[in-house]
């Protein structure tokens, strides 16, 4: 398993990406084919719908960005780590904690998200 904190950065990097095609790349890196993703208010499975799932997001908050909150932790093949979502410079406007399951690759298969303070 390659570390916690690795797993976390792959993970906000391909939710930051903004050029599609650069985004679909990270998403065939960072998640199994199979993958899932789940939380509060939106849901996406396989590489076509984490990514579209990832550029409606940014749709919805253009300019803003992921950054780690805390330091990611894991065990087993499990990770999870907590993030925030601001516009670079200003306070964030959500926090959130994900917990992910990795397959025998290391890629993502299961993500499901919490939102802490939308």
């Amino acid at each position: 398993m390659t570390t916690p904190s690795h797993i976390a950065a792959l993970y906000l990097s391909v939710w930051n990406e903004r050029d599609a095609a650069a985004r679909r790349a990270l998403v065939a890196r960072a998640f199994a084919l199979d993958a899932s993703y789940l939380d509060p208010m939106m849901r996406g499975a396989g590489h076509d719908g984490i990514d579209a799932m990832i550029a409606g997001a940014q749709g919805q908050f253009p300019g803003y960005r992921f950054e780690l909150d805390g330091t990611p932790d894991g065990h087993n093949d499990v990770v999870r780590f907590s993030w925030t979502l601001a516009v670079p410079g200003s306070a964030p406007v959500a926090h959130g904690t994900d917990v992910a399951e990795l397959g025998a690759d290391g890629r993502l298969t299961r993500v499901t998200g919490f939102l802490n303070a939308p």
